[in-house]
């Protein structure tokens, strides 16, 4: 193993789900792969995989909504449904209760969220990095534990590498 290996193995990341609607199509996706990228203006950025459905709609989105998952039972399923199945075969949406949000991006009922317009799109290895504006969101739960990459490590992912 390299020094990164062992570095980025020790790391236990928050995870998100993200959701996006482009015409009428809407999805989201399990994501592990995000941060803050700027204190004024307010900026996050996500990285989506090329192999997911949410990728290919928000290439031409311009919101996306992150939801922040907490370590309850509830979210856990919701990571499970976002993380294990696609689009593809799914319609994950179906199958929990949303809300149209900014731009009609579907806000996850329950959770933690933030949403803004995609400012910046960057290819970046098997993932593309997307930096939003943050313009909107809403935070009861903050103060609960977050869902780590630990925690879902026993998922099986909808859209394997």
């Amino acid at each position: 193993m390299s020094a990164f290996d062992d570095i980025s193995a020790a790391l236990t990341p928050p995870m998100v789900i993200v959701t996006t609607r482009f015409g009428d199509e809407v999805d989201g996706c399990l994501v592990g792969f995000t941060t803050q990228c700027s204190i004024d203006p307010q900026r996050y950025l996500v990285c989506l995989s090329v192999t997911n459905r949410t990728y290919e709609l928000a290439q031409h989105a311009s919101t996306l909504v992150v939801h922040m998952l907490h370590d309850t039972p509830s979210d856990h399923a919701l990571a499970s449904l976002f993380g294990e199945h696609t689009a593809r075969d799914t319609d994950k949406l179906a199958r929990c209760d949303w809300t149209p949000g900014p731009d009609g991006v579907p806000v996850l009922e329950g959770c933690d969220w933030f949403a803004g317009p995609v400012v910046h799109r960057c290819a970046a290895g098997d993932h593309v990095a997307y930096v939003i504006d943050v313009a909107d969101g809403d935070a009861p739960r903050a103060d609960e534990p977050w869902l780590l990459l630990d925690a879902v490590e026993d998922l099986d992912a909808g859209n394997p590498p």
